[in-house]
């Protein structure tokens, strides 16, 4: 992330609107997160600070985050001691990322005295320090170990500011200064020596700067141009000092950076999106990095979830499979049965086994059986007889309880194929919402589960102007082909492979061959042959897509197909 030293600068510069404001509200939304309602006459804001690993910031916010019904500690204690303070300064030690607040407030005493709150984004020991007059520490988010040879970080102790790297401040030196500098490291990459030379500055600013003057992927000693090279540096050095203006870089639509300054060196890969103000930038970025978290983390436990229920439908299936096995020779149980009763007049009592001629068999060869010397022969007879019925409706069943499995199976790999494919939490909250349909999900308690939002479809017009959707999950799908189409719309599936029902709307007309291609690779592209080529699509009218009763979401039969063979 881009929360460089130069950032800070511009985030303090923003946060001073607060000033001679006071702490209305103190909150702690997670362990690693406070709210600070700041009010004054004309001003109310909430400001977050988060030291949260990768999601470390500072800025005001337009989030509403849930907070603890009993506030921790740690809350508590920063009520104590900061609740109606009054902020006096904000300001920036050095180019850091360490922003210091001085509030004003009043001791047990009565007397007026000055705390500090001291935020340091500092990657993964980003923390919030609470530092009292004397310079000792109150408390802190994350406090170091007792023993820690570092920096002391525990409730009494001095505080002490992060060592500084040994850098220059863009700002007040001279561009020929750092140039020189930079040319003190030849065998680096250029963009890395301008890292290791300026301080305040990410990766991201260093590759924009050599890619502005025309000198990317280039060693310091390989620097044919200087004067490109102290131009595009003199830009930057120019919006560090200047009011610029926030910039958000966007991948597939998604917040992927964010800058004090315009970025160009992603021009095809990346857009670009300017906000009104640093706080709004942040607000953007960062709801939408912790829902995509959120998104993630739900959608891993649930491909988990369906991975665990298909290892585990595989594994029954194969143990009944065997079983199944067990009963193939059922059929010599019930010759063997046969056989006493014809020489239950050879069998003398007691006898532990007989040989006796197979008439079952075409040359009549001896067979040899087994009998309980317990048991008279028309007992052993009726033993064989038991055994055979037993094994016969154990096969019966097996197959019927096998057929099951293989469906089940077939279902869930459909679900881990849509999961693959999901996009949107409302995609995702759909897929769950089958799954507690079907029974995989248990719904916890006696409360009544909210309906998951209902995601748009995914639409598009052929060039005959047919309206096509394609389903995203198995619920969507089943809308699609039972519901939204009427019997002579035409149904795309890729044969024989888990993918989304594609429909076009075509009113009983017939199909040109660009559209069929069209909507069959919408068919492939949504299917797990997305990645192949020469993929197998079947289609056909809708009135020969059945759906059997007490199919699984998403199951279908069709008959009076055609195939075409397309590469997504």
């Amino acid at each position: 992330m881009a929360f460089d030293g130069n950032f800070t600068g511009k985030i303090v510069k923003e946060l001073e609107q607060a000033l001679e404001s006071h702490i209305d509200k103190i909150y702690q939304p997670s362990n690693d997160e406070i709210v600070l309602g700041l009010r004054k006459k004309g001003f109310a804001k909430r400001l977050i600070i988060s030291v949260k690993s990768g999601m470390a910031r500072i800025h005001f916010t337009e989030m509403r985050l849930e907070n603890p019904d009993t506030p921790p500690m740690f809350c508590m204690l920063f009520r104590k001691f900061f609740s109606g303070a009054r902020l006096v300064s904000v300001s920036q030690s050095g180019f850091e990322r360490l922003i210091e607040f001085c509030f004003e407030t009043s001791n047990e005493m009565g007397d007026r005295v000055t705390r500090r709150i001291i935020v340091e984004l500092i990657g993964n020991q980003s923390n919030l320090v609470l530092v009292d007059h004397s310079g000792k520490i109150i408390d802190a988010l994350k406090r170091s170990d007792i023993l820690s040879k570092k920096r002391l970080i525990q409730p009494g102790a001095r505080y002490s500011y992060p060592e500084s790297q040994p850098k220059y401040d863009i700002k007040t030196n001279d561009t020929g200064f750092i140039i020189e500098k930079i040319k003190e490291k030849p065998d680096a990459q250029l963009s890395k020596a301008i890292l290791a030379t300026v301080g305040g500055m990410s990766p991201l600013i260093a590759d924009e700067i050599v890619y502005s003057a025309g000198l990317s992927n280039v060693r310091v000693e390989e620097t044919g141009d200087f004067k490109a090279l102290k131009e595009s540096i003199d830009s930057y050095k120019s919006a560090c000092l200047s009011e610029s203006t926030p910039f958000m870089l966007l991948k597939d639509g998604v917040p992927y950076d964010f800058s004090f300054m315009e970025i160009t060196h992603f021009k095809g890969l990346c857009t670009g999106k300017r906000f009104d103000s640093y706080s709004e930038l942040l607000d953007a970025f960062y709801f939408e990095r912790a829902k995509n978290r959120e998104q993630s983390r739900i959608t891993g436990e649930v491909t988990k979830l369906v991975s665990t229920l298909i290892a585990r439908t595989e594994k029954r299936l194969n143990n009944r499979k065997k079983e199944l096995q067990d009963t193939k020779n059922r059929e010599e149980l019930r010759i063997k049965g046969e056989l006493i009763k014809a020489n239950i007049s050879n069998i003398n009592p007691g006898a532990a086994v007989i040989t006796v001629q197979n008439f079952y068999d075409e040359n009549l060869a001896p067979v040899m059986i087994k009998l309980d010397p317990s048991l008279n022969a028309q007992n052993n007879a009726s033993k064989y007889f038991k055994e055979y019925k037993k094994r016969s409706v154990a096969a019966v069943t097996l197959e019927g309880l096998i057929s099951d499995d293989i469906t089940e199976k077939e279902y869930l790999e459909t679900v881990l194929d849509n999961l693959s494919r999901c996009q949107t939490s409302a995609e995702l909250s759909q897929i769950k919402e089958e799954l507690r349909i079907t029974g995989y999900i248990k719904n916890v308690g006696n409360k009544r589960k909210n309906k998951s939002p209902v995601p748009k479809f995914e639409e598009y017009e052929s060039s005959e102007g047919f309206r096509i959707i394609v389903g995203k999950n198995n619920i969507q799908n089943d809308l699609i082909t039972t519901k939204l189409a009427s019997k002579n719309d035409v149904w795309f599936h890729t044969k024989n492979i888990h993918g989304a029902h594609v429909v076009v709307f075509s009113n009983g007309e017939e199909l040109n061959e660009e559209t069929v291609l069209f909507a069959a690779k919408l068919a492939a592209k949504n299917s797990k042959a997305a990645n192949s080529s020469n993929v197998p699509v079947d289609y056909t009218k809708i009135k020969f897509v059945k759906k059997p009763s007490g199919a699984k979401p998403g199951m279908v039969i069709y008959t009076d197909y055609k195939t075409v063979f397309v590469t997504p």
